[in-house]
Order: C-alpha cells, then sequence, then structure tokens
C-alpha cells in the first residue's frame, strides 16, 4: 500500500471515529446530532476528501422494506468499486436488509466496523456478528467496496 493511500484510509478512520455516539436520525448528516446508516459513509468520505459533497436525498426510512429498487447499492457504485474481501481499514461494507443492500458500515480494521444503528447511534461493531443487529450481520452476506483504485 502506497503511504498515500495509507494516510487516506486512517483519516477515514479517524473521521468515521469522531461520529460514535451521534444519535441515529433517518435522513440526516449531522455529527454528534443525527445521522443514518447512508449518511454516515458520505459525510465521513467528504470530511476525509475522498468524495465531492453528496446532496442530501430524502426518503422513507422503510424504503428496503416496500420495494426492490437498489437505490443504495446504486449510489455506492456511482463511487466506489465492490471487492473481494477481506476489506481494508477506510473500506465500506453493505449488508441486505429486507429486499435490498440497504445497511451501510465502514471498515475500521475487519471484522470491526462503525455504522449507525436505527434505534440507537453511531457504534462499533462486528462486521459478522454484531450484537446490536437484529440477527447477525454476517449472515446478510456483505458485499465489500472500495474507494481505492476504484474506476467507478
Amino acid at each position: 500500500m502506497r503511504e498515500t493511500e495509507r494516510e487516506e484510509r486512517e483519516r477515514v478512520v479517524a473521521e468515521a471515529m469522531a461520529w460514535l455516539r451521534t444519535p441515529y436520525h433517518p435522513a440526516q448528516r449531522v455529527k454528534g446530532a443525527g445521522v443514518d446508516c447512508a449518511q454516515l459513509p458520505a459525510a465521513v468520505y467528504h470530511a476525509a476528501a475522498l468524495l465531492g459533497d453528496i446532496p442530501l436525498a430524502t426518503y422513507s426510512p422503510q424504503w428496503h422494506l416496500n420495494q426492490r429498487e437498489e437505490l443504495y447499492l446504486g449510489e455506492v457504485l456511482k463511487h466506489a468499486a465492490e471487492v473481494p474481501g477481506p476489506p481494508l481499514p477506510g473500506d465500506f461494507v453493505l449488508y441486505r436488509v429486507g429486499h435490498c443492500w440497504a445497511h451501510g458500515a465502514i471498515v475500521i480494521d475487519w471484522p470491526t466496523i462503525i455504522h449507525a444503528v436505527s434505534g440507537r447511534c453511531v457504534t462499533l461493531g462486528d462486521g459478522l456478528r454484531d450484537p446490536l443487529a437484529k440477527r447477525p450481520l454476517g449472515d446478510r452476506h456483505p458485499r465489500f467496496f472500495t474507494l481505492w483504485g476504484a474506476t467507478a
């Protein structure tokens, strides 16, 4: 890994950690006040200077339960490339929830992730056996993405 990439990944992890304990709030992106699992990575990668500002969209917190259109996955693929894993620090992981790929997290040091958990807050978790999830995240067949070397 080149030094610049290592520094960028460290910047992503440090920024993600700065969001710890931010309350979960659907469709919000305000550190310390409210964020969801889609807006957390948008804010973190922007603050780490890896992505431009992604406009905040309006969406139902239950969109993934009522339709099959892959909104979240589609947005991820605009900015990152899928990789086989295991993911590296700063990479992104996406999980199927309901009908769609609808829960995202940033990798701290696999399987440690940081994510916004509905009804709770931004927290560290185990990307395979997260006790805060209703069922283990590993059962959701995680998909991994990276912004490094991505041609997406």
